[in-house]
């Protein structure tokens, strides 16, 4: 039930004075004050009774017409069930006081008061309706918000998770091709993986991280990068004096687009692959040039999609990717 307290506290006493009064059955000024006071009281009382009998009323039948989806199904019941409570109780003390305080009334000032108090209880069983939809409209829109959070965290740690063996499948691919043609680069390769991959296990679990932790991830990374391709990768990070120091940025998100545009570009000593990341005050871009490979690389067909999915999940936003004739760019969305 909704806290009425205040309610009951203000109106049960209003309507025990104001219904008999505007009934016509009691004119105050024919009374002396004692006698105006103890027939107040007993008034507040008819009050309180019709009140609380109501609230029981309603809380009983509520459970019984929640199922339905129509408002006046979901109205009716507790009105009619209310109503026919409210008018018993009003005939009951209309009697009572010509027995009690010895009153001969007229049945047109009874039928009033009982009118009156049918008419009262409809108009508050409304209100209590309307706060009752209050409260379970704010409810749901609580569970709804909840349900939300936790599907949306659940979506991206499933989302993070398939990183872990998309991020290996391209390691070990480059480890294995090592091991076979540079044992003692191999080495030095596993070792700095290592450091890579503590990076990635300490930060995986992160919604997002400083962009200075990436990109000095990002420099480790193209180390890794160079033990195996030498001069036929280059990186270029420029920051624009205009980025503050407050950016953010989903873990790993920027050595996804470079083992990206390694997967899909060639590239030699002769025709080195340039990877440019950019960033200022709208955007984070990395930019590299488009020479596609002659034959299909192998891919799980996550990047990207993941990528994109990871900021959807963030600051519902998309990350803009352009493939343009000579340039590939990715535009990651600033986030503070």
């Amino acid at each position: 039930m909704i806290k009425d307290f205040y309610l009951r506290l203000l109106f049960i006493p209003l309507l025990g004075f104001f219904l008999p009064l505007v009934s016509g059955m009691i004119r105050y000024e024919a009374y002396p004050p004692v006698r105006v006071a103890w027939i107040n009281l007993y008034f507040i009382c008819t009050s309180f009774t019709i009140w609380m009998g109501c609230n029981w009323i309603h809380k009983m039948l509520r459970p019984l017409y929640l199922p339905y989806q129509q408002l006046l199904r979901r109205i009716l019941p507790v009105c009619v069930a209310c109503a026919l409570y409210g008018g018993c109780i009003g005939c009951l003390a209309a009697f009572g006081w010509m027995q009690i305080g010895g009153e001969t009334l007229e049945w047109s000032a009874v039928i009033s008061f009982i009118l009156a108090c049918i008419v009262t209880v409809i108009v508050f069983t409304l209100i209590y309706e309307i706060l009752f939809l209050t409260r379970e409209r704010e409810r749901d829109w609580k569970k709804v918000n909840l349900l939300s959070k936790q599907h949306s965290k659940a979506t991206l740690y499933a989302l993070q998770n398939e990183m872990d063996p998309h991020f290996l499948f391209n390691a070990l691919n480059t480890l294995n091709h090592l091991i076979l043609n540079n044992p003692q680069q191999a080495h030095l390769y596993n070792n700095k993986l290592a450091q890579v991959y503590k990076y990635f296990l300490i930060n995986k679990n992160k919604d997002l991280i400083p962009l200075e932790s990436e990109l000095a991830f990002i420099n480790d990374y193209f180390f890794l990068l160079q033990l195996r391709y030498e001069n036929k990768l280059q990186l270029e990070i420029k920051l624009s004096p205009s980025a503050d120091g407050q950016v953010k940025i989903p873990p790993c998100s920027l050595q996804l687009l470079l083992e990206n545009a390694i997967k899909h570009n060639s590239f030699s000593e002769e025709e080195p692959l340039l990877v440019i990341i950019s960033v200022n005050r709208q955007s984070i871009k990395v930019v590299n040039q488009m020479k596609p490979k002659p034959y299909l690389a192998d891919s799980t067909q996550i990047g990207l999609n993941n990528l994109n999915a990871r900021y959807k999940l963030l600051i519902n936003k998309n990350i803009i990717i352009n493939p343009g004739k000579d340039k590939f760019t990715v535009d990651l969305p600033i986030i503070r």
